[in-house]
């Protein structure tokens, strides 16, 4: 069901990021950079090293081909999707295969499965639920009572224990919000037995610890390296508790009516002095405390999928610095580990249904409208072109999809359709470095250089140290003949940037076109150690070389 659901994702090519991840990541290429993904956590976007090593293993299967990637990603999903089910029947989850079909045929993941990149969610969620059912395992959860006499209990317990252990560090090698795995194990206890033994929270302990150690390092690169700064992510305190209960009623609202998807919301406006807002935080508190007190009539099942489903999005409520949270504070994929709490409350209840029959076909529904709306979800990820096309159809005000249409349509020299793009999102966000040096770039390649080297001045203002700018405006004194100008902007970026090989490149023909042979040749070769393969400063070395061969 899930691979004839996602038919289209297979067609599909890479998108927005895939380049940093897939295309254009160097340390795919070599067994050198299957090193640095595991050891220097600096040479990925994010430090996922399981995530980046099955990537290697892809790039030397099937090298760039988007398709296998894709029946990768959809493979992962259809297995947890199986490993849920699994986990569910252990639980005594009344529609345990039935939850386990929504999770497969939810449109609302079809951003986790079909973007490539997110084989973050897609591969810790495995990991997630493997551990999950060797936990129940290891807690005889589920199990007969009849046990295998030719293994000692201890034996049989450690070797679980240390398997959970293993599968829990992979989930977190693979994504960092499954740090909540041991909350969700105690959550589980409390379910079936009604209290929490100390020696349950001992065993767990390591567990704890190395999930709030992965949590406090990514948050730091989140900050850091990624690009979480500065005052689009300074909320205050009731700012960030006004937003937890609007992004938790987003989510909730999307699993039940997910329509329309859109790969980039719109960003809300959070503001604590409107007493409207508050009623999405006071509906959450009320429906949680109404399924508490109930916990006594309607079991305590409910209770822990509705804590599960806060716990497992609290990283992602607003509380912590997330990149993509400049763009919009949802996004469909934040939700997928979190949103098997309600799939299985949803299942559970739907399990009730009056008849056999009737039940069935009910379910059967469900699933034919939910797999055709995955479908159709599916085609918006055929390429770069039509995603961000469809999401500014649903969210007109998205300034990255105009950016990004805007480099699209650049490439494709449909420069003045690219042009208007670059200020729409201008318009809507004017403080943009990014956008002000490709619409700079744009204005250089129609040889308005002056306008161009105003955008540039104007993303340096905003940023004084982005690299781009710097690299862009020396590109543009070369390209009007003014050598002293680019080199003194070409160093400037390598300041910035040292291992750009196309500003070192660029300094080489100004140092050339200066006289300084020997200067330029050093910078060539500096690009050679940088990029080995690049043409353009093997023909420039060997010009200078007088045709001998570098």
């Amino acid at each position: 069901m899930t691979y004839v659901a996602y038919v289209p994702a297979l067609f599909g090519g890479f998108v927005w990021d895939d380049d940093q991840y897939v295309t254009h990541n160097p340390t795919l290429t070599d067994l050198s950079g299957l090193q640095r993904i595991w050891f220097a956590p600096r040479a990925t976007p994010q430090y996922y090293p399981l995530v980046f090593t099955t990537f290697w293993a892809e790039r030397h299967a099937w090298g760039l081909h988007p398709v296998g990637y894709h029946l990768v990603n959809i493979g992962l999903h259809a297995l947890n999707a199986a490993l849920l089910w699994r986990v569910l029947r252990r639980l005594g989850v009344p529609g345990a295969w039935f939850a386990g079909a929504l999770f497969a045929l939810h449109p609302v993941h079809v951003e986790s499965v079909a973007w490539i990149t997110e084989r973050k969610n897609v591969l810790s969620t495995l990991f997630y639920l493997a551990a999950g059912l060797t936990f129940l395992r290891l807690h005889r959860i589920g199990e007969p009572s009849v046990q295998d006499a030719t293994v000692a209990p201890g034996r049989r317990d450690r070797g679980l224990y240390w398997t959970m252990f293993l599968l829990f560090l992979g989930a977190l090698a693979s994504k960092t919000v499954t740090c909540t795995w041991p909350a969700a194990a105690l959550l589980v206890l409390w379910w079936k037995r009604g209290w929490v033994e100390r020696r349950d929270v001992t065993r767990l302990t390591p567990m704890f610890l190395a999930g709030l150690a992965m949590g406090l390092w990514t948050a730091w690169v989140e900050r850091r390296y990624v690009g979480a700064e500065g005052t689009t992510w300074d909320l205050s305190a009731l700012e960030q508790c006004q937003l937890a209960g609007r992004v938790l009623c987003f989510y909730v609202a999307k699993l039940f009516w997910p329509d329309p998807l859109v790969f980039i919301y719109p960003r809300w406006t959070i503001d604590p002095g409107d007493l409207r807002s508050w009623a999405y935080s006071a509906a959450c508190l009320a429906a949680i405390a109404a399924v508490w007190r109930l916990r006594g009539r309607i079991g305590r099942g409910p209770i822990v999928a509705v804590l599960y489903f806060v716990g497992t999005l609290f990283p992602a409520l607003g509380f912590f610095r997330v990149y993509f949270m400049q763009f919009s504070f949802v996004a469909d994929h934040f939700q997928y580990l979190a949103s098997i709490g309600p799939i299985a409350l949803f299942a559970a209840w739907a399990s009730r249904w009056n008849g056999f029959r009737s039940e069935r076909v009910l379910q059967a529904l469900v699933l034919v409208v939910l797999g055709i709306n995955t479908w159709g979800r599916a085609t918006t990820f055929l390429s770069p072109a039509v995603l961000w096309e469809d999401t500014l159809l649903k969210n007109p005000d998205a300034w990255i999809a105009h950016n990004n249409l805007g480099l699209l349509l650049e490439q494709e020299s449909k420069l003045d359709e690219a042009e208007r793009h670059f200020r729409q999102a201008l318009a809507l966000k004017p403080d943009l470095a990014r956008v002000h040096c490709n619409l700079g770039s744009l204005l250089a390649d129609r040889g308005d250089f002056t306008a161009a080297m105003e955008h540039f001045h104007q993303a340096l203002h905003i940023a004084p140290d982005y690299a781009d700018a710097w690299y862009n405006l020396a590109t543009a004194f070369a390209r009007q003949g003014d050598w002293p100008q680019a080199i003194e902007h070409y160093r400037q970026a390598l300041q910035r940037r040292p291992n750009d090989a196309d500003s070192h490149f660029g300094l080489g023909t100004a140092l050339k076109e200066t006289g300084d042979r020997g200067g330029a040749a050093s910078e060539y070769l500096e690009v050679l150690r940088i990029s080995p393969d690049h043409e353009g400063a093997h023909r420039a070395l060997t010009a200078l070389r007088g045709g001998a061969a570098p």
